[in-house]
């Protein structure tokens, strides 16, 4: 990861801040505790419990450096900052699907604390990229995999 800057909304950060701090006081310590047993258990050469503790311990170590990573070079985005006239990030934004007429309604957030299932799409996502910085009425083309989709953005509120 280079040090492009990370777009978080305060809940953003809040969850990356926990689960750092999760890592670091409770997996580090339950992972050593696995590797301290399977190394009990002998011969670490053909020891799949410690292969499978220091895996993991490799993954948390990993994770923790991507984390402090992304929160050294976070930017918030406050309240403050978010224009109901047009979409930016932390906006959310109804969308009316123009070929369907079915309605949805997307939280703009940075590519760190996108999640789809829960409605959070990345500004770099391609309905994100299609809908960032228009106003409320404009219709919108996004190209999806399917073909050209459009959207008309229906309201815009935080």
């Amino acid at each position: 990861m280079s040090d492009k800057e990370v777009l978080l909304t305060q809940d953003g950060l809040k969850r990356l801040e926990d689960e750092l701090e999760n890592l670091k006081s409770v997996k580090r310590r339950e992972v050593a505790e696995r590797i301290k047993v399977a190394i009990g258990y002998g011969d670490i050469s053909e020891n799949s419990e410690y292969e499978d503790a220091k895996n993991e311990q490799a993954f948390i170590e990993g994770r923790i450096i991507t984390l402090e990573k992304m929160l050294r070079n976070a930017r918030i985005i406050n309240h403050e900052e978010i224009d109901l006239e047009t979409v930016s990030i932390g906006s959310t934004v109804v969308v009316e699907d123009l070929e369907y007429g079915d309605t949805m309604e997307y939280t703009i957030v940075g590519t760190a604390e996108s999640d789809p299932l829960n409605n959070k799409i990345s500004n770099e996502s391609p309905v994100g990229k299609a809908i960032i910085g228009k106003k409320k009425g404009t219709v919108v083309e996004v190209s999806v995999p399917a073909g050209i989709i459009q959207y008309k953005i229906v309201d815009i509120k935080m």
